[in-house]
């Protein structure tokens, strides 16, 4: 079965910048739109960015924008979400899915799944 692995997550102070990464098991992603979305503590999961895929467009939530680039490595079949800048705010379990409906921004229109990976920002 197909499947996505993030990781990257981790610890870090407001400012700092993270790399995330998502693996894909099957040669299949190399052609789907991918994002990233993430879910805080009771709250619900939340678009963050996705990429076309050709790689070359993208699409952002505001609050990301300007701060946040997602990437994807086609040879490697992997996709980055680099996340500089980062605030307390954007602590949340960050996970990645195909995109199967291309500008949408509600996770039904995303599957399969990651597991997710933490991110921590500190004050």
């Amino acid at each position: 079965q197909a499947q996505l692995v993030e990781s990257g997550g981790g610890l870090v102070r407001a400012g700092d910048s993270l790399r995330l990464s998502c693996a894909a098991s099957a040669s299949t992603f190399r052609t789907y739109a991918m994002g990233w979305f993430r879910q805080a503590p009771g709250k619900e999961r939340e678009f963050a960015a996705a990429i076309s895929g050709s790689g070359i467009s993208t699409y952002y939530t505001d609050s990301v924008k300007g701060r946040f680039t997602i990437s994807r490595d086609k040879a490697k079949n992997i996709v980055y979400l680099q996340m500089n800048s980062l605030k307390p705010e954007d602590s949340a379990v960050y996970f990645c899915a195909a995109n199967r409906k291309w500008l949408s921004r509600n996770e039904v229109d995303f599957r399969p799944w990651g597991q997710g990976t933490q991110v921590t920002v500190s004050a």
